[in-house]
């Protein structure tokens, strides 16, 4: 199966959501899933925006998706901008230029 690669482009919690939601379904299906927080995106690495009920918050949706073999790579400017490091927000740092060039056969979505 194509593995699926998702960039946040921005600071919606909504967005987040679906992109986690979307990238635990594709590793569901034995895909590559990626997560990518473009810059002011990486700030919802501190939400914990409410859900909808009956729904995880985006505090457990991202377990579900590191327990789910999703990777979560958050722009580098935008951890130096929120103040925040890799390492605390357990995420993997990276820029556009490397998600480009390692996106191999990987479908592409932006939200």
């Amino acid at each position: 199966m194509r593995g699926l690669t998702i960039v946040v482009a921005g600071p919606d919690p909504d967005r987040l959501r679906a992109a986690l939601t979307m990238a635990c379904a594709a590793a569901a299906l034995g895909g590559r899933a990626r997560v990518y927080l473009h810059e002011a995106a990486v700030g919802l690495l501190a939400s914990d925006a409410r859900a909808p009920a009956g729904l995880p918050n985006l505090t457990d949706l991202r377990g579900i998706a590191d327990d789910s073999g999703v990777e979560l790579i958050a722009c580098q400017t935008g951890l130096a901008l929120a103040g925040f490091s890799a390492e605390t927000q357990r995420v993997a740092a990276g820029g556009l230029i490397d998600l480009l060039a390692t996106l191999e056969d990987d479908r592409l979505v932006t939200l």
